[in-house]
This record gives structure tokens, C-alpha cells and sequence, in this order.
């Protein structure tokens, strides 16, 4: 069980990550209908990635690996943690602005977004991609059972 636990969290973990490189390669285009419908679903399997990647991680934290007693005591875990519920809560901006989109796009029309913004929306997805590198390299210290 442990085994298929640590399998789905590497391809939830992965799935999040494609989803956000989806994000930083389609907001630096130009916004088209295409380009904007594409953006509402990936960021759709980005959320669903993310949620199944926090059941799935704590489920591993609790029931699967060294156990929760291991991990909260890990500094390069609750770093881990701590920026992947940041990630989370910076997420709430491109979401919203790209639901805010709905009843552009279903009367045809590409949606108007402001400079202002379009450069906030970008720098968010920049930043969750900084933090994504960030939470690999606290993996890879835990994974030693460094930074303890």
C-alpha cells in the first residue's frame, strides 16, 4: 500500500507541475478563446491535482511512511508543507480571475483582462513555480534525513 500511496503522490505531484508549466506557457502568449478556455481547464486539473496531492501526502504522513511524529519534526517537511499551502493560497488569484472569464467566453468573446492584472496573474504562476523548485529541493534534504 505504501508503495502505491508514494506512486500516486509522485504522478499527482507531476500532473501539478505540468499543469502549472501549461499556465506559465499560455499566459505569456497572446489571450485568445482558445488560449483562455485552455488556461480555465488546466487550471481546473491543477487544482485537482493539488487536492489529491495534499489527501494523498498526509494520508502517507499518517497512515504509509515513518509517520506524522517523523515528519512534524522535519524542518525540511514543514518547509515543504508550509510552501505547498502557500502555493495553494496564491493559486486563489489566477483562479479567480480566469472563473471571472465564464460569461466572456460563452458568448465568443476573448476575455478582457487588464495589464495590472495580467502581470499579477504571471507573477503569481512565476512564484508558484519558484516555490515548486523550492519544495524539491526540501524532498531531496528529507529524503537524506537532513535539516532534521
Amino acid at each position: 500500500m505504501s508503495t502505491l500511496f508514494a506512486f500516486l503522490h509522485h504522478v499527482c505531484a507531476f500532473t501539478l507541475v505540468s499543469a502549472v508549466a501549461i499556465e506559465f506557457v499560455l499566459i505569456r502568449g497572446e489571450l485568445t478563446l482558445a488560449s483562455a478556455r485552455r488556461l480555465q481547464i488546466t487550471d481546473i486539473v491543477f487544482g485537482i491535482s493539488a487536492g489529491a496531492l495534499l489527501i494523498i501526502g498526509l494520508s502517507r504522513v499518517f497512515f504509509f511512511e515513518k509517520g506524522s511524529d517523523y515528519y512534524f519534526h522535519s524542518h525540511a517537511f514543514i518547509a515543504k508543507f508550509s510552501i505547498f499551502i502557500a502555493i495553494g493560497l496564491l493559486s486563489i488569484i489566477p483562479t479567480l480571475e480566469f472563473l471571472s472569464w465564464n460569461k466572456s467566453l460563452r458568448v465568443g468573446e476573448v476575455p478582457a483582462v487588464s495589464a495590472k492584472k495580467l502581470r499579477l496573474v504571471t507573477a503569481v504562476i512565476h512564484g508558484e513555480l519558484l516555490s515548486i523548485a523550492i519544495i524539491l529541493l526540501c524532498a531531496a534534504i528529507m529524503a537524506r534525513g537532513g535539516w532534521v
